[in-house]
């Protein structure tokens, strides 16, 4: 029997468990740790090119702004049922207030927000055009940020807002995107929940005692600083990361090769296969990454094994990727989604 098709006969005994797993996303209450990002899209109509330069006039249509980065992690959360408390920086300006207000709408609780009069909230500028019934295309991107961290005062209140909603949490999620959230005093304070998962691009012992990590192949590559290009590689490279960073669970996410979860079991490496649900339908990986974070957590704190939340988070990627942009999902789409996939294999 092949390793996918004993996977999709554990997965239909597992069915009903998952879906009562799913279930129990509205009675957790989570805190998110992460740089906030708000995402602009900017769309128009070409007219012609500009006597000023060689460059495009567009005609606006749209403008669209949605969390991205580490906001974007928040915004899956709180779509899938869970309370949300938020903790991190925004400028003290209009991008700011921009997400505040998302925040708020999606009754997300945003009092770990703290305003940074001294730098922006971390924008990044789409801009998007298109000829008379074409195909829309982005022509720039303009990033606001600042490379500057924030004064310890400011560390110090963030720190202090973590440690005071610990003990009320189920679980703390770090979404680490490297825009200056992350100081020591802050990776402290989150490192003293059981249950901590952590995203983050680079420099994972940093994070050392985590519950788990969810790099993808290339933070992967550049945590062990070699290639992972065949099986013996990958479990290298899971045990390498287990042993740099002294997690209990290793997730390394690998696109169409779907994932693997690596562990310790009495001193021997464990590592489980997970394929992809989704591997032709794949239009944006925009913010995948932060949707299989959203539905991992939520079901580590549902109670459900290392394997069970991995499966989940899979899932929601892969409804995620068919749309264009940042997207989320919710219980009855990952519902449909898998009853949908075990029928038709």
């Amino acid at each position: 029997m092949s390793d996918e098709r004993a996977f999709i006969l554990r997965l239909k005994q597992k069915q009903d468990r998952l879906n009562q797993i799913l279930d129990q996303f509205s009675n957790l209450d989570l805190l998110v740790i992460g740089d906030l990002t708000l995402d602009e899209f900017l769309t128009g109509e070409v007219e012609r090119l500009s006597r000023e330069a060689p460059v495009l006039i567009l005609r606006h249509e749209e403008t669209q702004q949605i969390p991205g980065g580490g906001a974007n992690a928040v915004y899956n959360l709180a779509k899938l049922g869970a309370k949300i408390r938020v903790a991190g920086y925004v400028g003290d300006d209009i991008q700011g207030e921009t997400l505040l207000k998302i925040f708020e709408s999606a009754h997300i609780e945003t009092g770990g927000i703290i305003k940074d009069g001294s730098r922006p909230t971390v924008t990044k500028t789409r801009i998007a055009g298109h000829a008379r019934q074409s195909v829309t295309q982005q022509i720039v991107r303009v990033d606001r940020k600042s490379d500057d961290l924030p004064s310890e005062d400011l560390q110090s209140q963030l720190a202090h807002y973590i440690d005071s909603q610990l003990s009320h949490v189920s679980g703390v999620v770090c979404s680490d995107y490297g825009d200056g959230v992350f100081t020591q005093p802050i990776i402290a304070s989150s490192l003293n929940h059981h249950l901590l998962v952590v995203d983050t691009q680079k420099d994972l012992h940093r994070f050392c005692g985590a519950t788990l990590f969810t790099p993808n192949l290339p933070e992967a590559e550049l945590a062990v600083g070699y290639a992972i290009k065949d099986e013996a590689s990958l479990l290298r490279a899971g045990k390498d990361l287990l042993d740099k960073t002294q997690a209990e669970y290793m997730l390394i996410t690998r696109g169409e090769e779907g994932m693997s979860l690596f562990c310790y079991q009495d001193t021997q490496l464990q590592v489980e296969h997970i394929p992809a649900f989704n591997r032709t339908d794949v239009f944006d990986v925009t913010g995948a990454g932060d949707t299989v974070v959203a539905a991992l957590s939520l079901a580590l704190c549902s109670g459900a094994t290392p394997w069970e939340a991995a499966v989940l988070g899979n899932l929601a990627a892969s409804i995620v990727v068919r749309v264009f942009g940042t997207a989320t999902t919710s219980i009855e789409e990952m519902k449909e989604a898998l009853n949908i996939y075990l029928e038709e294999n």
